[in-house]
């Protein structure tokens, strides 16, 4: 029997307090794992804590600004102290400071979205991969986006962004395979999320976005968790280095 469980597993999701983060926290935590709950702002990951335990669920809440690095070692400090090991990490926390031409695009904006969508990124997944390097065993999941495949005219910094994800995928993928240390990468289309809302309450932006998609609609959060339960769990003990789409066909 493929086994999709997440018992006795604890994992790690930046970016966690709502969207796809959070819909992942709430699936993860019904599996059966501790789901530690990262992001910005305090009061936002302990309401999504508080509600999965409410439900029954294990889990925690820490505030992390993956961009600083400091806040990052703190973390990963609070985790092994907490729990002693960690099972999975969910990259997913991101931002888009900028949408607008690039030839106009400010270097400020740049500056701001490498810091978090790559700098983030590499600094979680290079602690994590210590610490699941020691227990012989992990699995990282790195939210990039289709962008990161074909991009959108007015989001290019984004855009560069989710490629150097998904390359990052594939460099932990080939240097940690042989300490049985997993990395993958799930590119969502366009999902309703706050993040997204101006794309999605802009009709002339929507039906561009729509109408690239086979499926011809945008997905919900809940359809991008899926992905990551398979990732997460020893369903996947042979799957490292996969770029997994889940756009409704955008990207074929």
């Amino acid at each position: 029997m493929i086994d999709f469980s997440l018992k006795d597993k604890v994992a790690l999701i930046n970016g966690g307090s709502r969207g796809i983060g959070e819909s992942m926290a709430r699936e993860f935590a019904e599996r059966g794992a501790t789901v530690i709950v990262a992001s910005r702002k305090q009061e936002s990951v302990d309401a999504v804590a508080r509600s999965i335990r409410d439900a029954g669920g294990k889990a925690a809440a820490h505030a992390c600004h993956t961009g600083k690095p400091e806040q990052v070692e703190a973390l990963f400090e609070q985790v092994q102290k907490e729990f002693g090991k960690l099972d999975v990490l969910v990259n997913n926390a991101a931002t888009n400071p900028y949408f607008g031409p690039f030839i106009n695009a400010p270097e400020s904006a740049f500056d701001k979205t490498f810091e978090v969508n790559v700098k983030g990124y590499f600094m979680m997944a290079q602690r994590a991969a210590k610490m699941m390097v020691e227990e012989g065993r992990g699995s990282i999941i790195n939210i990039a986006s289709i962008e990161g495949i074909t991009p959108s005219q007015m989001m290019g910094i984004y855009s560069m962004t989710k490629a150097a994800v998904i390359m990052l995928t594939k460099v932990i993928a080939k240097e940690l395979g042989s300490s049985n240390v997993r990395c993958n990468c799930i590119c969502p289309g366009l999902t309703e999320t706050r993040f997204a809302s101006v794309l999605i309450e802009t009709p002339e932006i929507y039906q561009h976005y729509v109408q690239a998609a086979p499926m011809g609609r945008h997905a919900q959060p809940s359809e991008i968790v899926g992905a990551a339960v398979y990732l997460a769990s020893d369903a996947s003990s042979y799957t490292t280095g996969a770029v997994i789409t889940c756009d409704g066909g955008t990207a074929i």
